[in-house]
């Protein structure tokens, strides 16, 4: 097994110069949600390049693709995220996850038919935003997977990422415009509805466990000051510990709104952006083969406390992956606190020496990660049964 670790390192290492350029050539080109062109093709091409066959517009979203090398029992999905955040580009470092998992796929794929494996990486679009992995999982992309897997920045490094499930959130209200000054009794106020909504949003946050999480923007105000609105619009999160959880707390939210539309007389319309993204469920027993290999690469792991945990938590539409087979989602430490993400100064951090260590290192264990999977018997086995150990 040491050797063919010592092969998978070698190879990361070889193609030390193309991951590091995929990375930053992302980073300087950063795409929204199901934009992500340039990057979903500069992915596929690296694994082209390599002899992997690659579908792309796989699942009928033409920015994701899945690259497969292998033709073994065992299957394993490599995960790579590419989209950006508006307006401060790539400040959740997906540039790393996707030369990471691109980087992981090369190294896995010579040793592949050896192994027993058959590995796939899979180009997810729309993480921030739009659910490409849920798309993907629910139209059959992950069929036949054992066991999933990627890599993730952070400012520390950590076995499993904090998670909570999220509905994303589309308001929309109609009233009607007229001139603020001369004739104000003839508007509907949108304006005055999404104020409305906001205070009964802030005053229901008091009554909410610290776990849950209420916030969102206003997209459209209005076009003037001296015209009523006519028509306003916002983007909403709510997210919750787990999908049940979630269902209990959306309607009140929704209430909000509700509550908006009333007072204002306007119309209301909420649009779902994507499929709700679910809770996580970390496989313990993969982690715990990440996390040592990990370690073996010089990596140190930042252990929080439960409450701290649940505090920093975020959410992905890789927990979904998680629930339907065993993945794992661990962070990478870029050792850029104060910065955290979705800052612009996280933004810097994703292209410096750091990071770039991130990538080789992320690529390099997860290698070694599907030679555990193939190599220990017990592992290999559990996986092909699909029998899950869920923490």
């Amino acid at each position: 097994m040491t050797t063919t670790k010592d092969a998978a390192r070698s190879t990361v290492r070889a193609t030390e110069e193309l991951l590091l350029g995929l990375s930053h050539r992302i980073h300087a080109h950063p795409e929204l949600a199901f934009e992500e062109e340039r990057a979903s093709a500069w992915v596929a091409e690296v694994l082209d390049a390599a002899g992997f066959s690659v579908e792309r517009g796989a699942a009928g979203l033409p920015t994701a693709f899945v690259a497969t090398a292998g033709s073994g029992p065992v299957t394993i999905g490599i995960c790579a995220e590419y989209d950006a955040l508006p307006g401060i580009g790539h400040a959740c470092g997906h540039n790393v996850i996707a030369a990471a998992g691109a980087g992981a796929g090369l190294a896995v794929a010579p040793l592949a038919d050896d192994l027993g494996l058959t590995v796939k990486v899979f180009g997810t679009p729309a993480e921030e935003g739009g659910g490409g992995k849920i798309l993907m999982l629910e139209r059959g992309a992950f069929d036949g997977v054992h066991a999933a897997m990627m890599v993730h920045p952070s400012p520390f490094e950590q076995t499993s990422m904090a998670c909570l499930a999220v509905s994303h959130l589309d308001v929309h209200y109609h009233g009607r415009s007229a001139h603020a000054s001369a004739f104000p009794e003839l508007g509907v106020n949108a304006a005055d509805a999404l104020t409305v909504a906001q205070v009964a949003i802030g005053l229901l946050r008091q009554h909410l466990p610290h776990w849950d999480r209420i916030h969102g923007i206003v997209t459209h105000g209005g076009d003037a000051p001296n015209v009523i609105p006519e028509s306003t619009t916002g983007r909403w999160l709510v997210r919750s510990r787990t999908l049940a959880e979630l269902a209990d707390l959306e309607p009140r939210v929704r209430r909000c709104f509700e509550a908006g539309a009333l007072a204002s007389g306007c119309s209301l319309e909420i649009e779902p952006v994507s499929p709700p993204y679910s809770e996580m469920r970390h496989d313990v027993e993969l982690a715990a083969r990440y996390r040592a290999n990990a370690t073996e690469l010089g990596r140190r792991f930042v252990d929080l406390p439960k409450e701290v945990a649940e505090r920093s938590a975020g959410s992905t539409d890789m927990a979904n992956i998680s629930l339907a087979l065993p993945t794992i989602h661990p962070m990478l430490g870029l050792d850029c606190l104060p910065a955290v993400n979705h800052q612009p100064e996280f933004t810097a951090a994703c292209v410096t020496s750091a990071a770039d260590r991130a990538v080789l290192d992320g690529a390099t264990a997860m290698a070694w990660t599907c030679v555990d999977i193939a190599t220990e018997e017990a592992l290999r086995d559990r996986l092909l049964a699909g029998v899950r150990a869920d923490g």
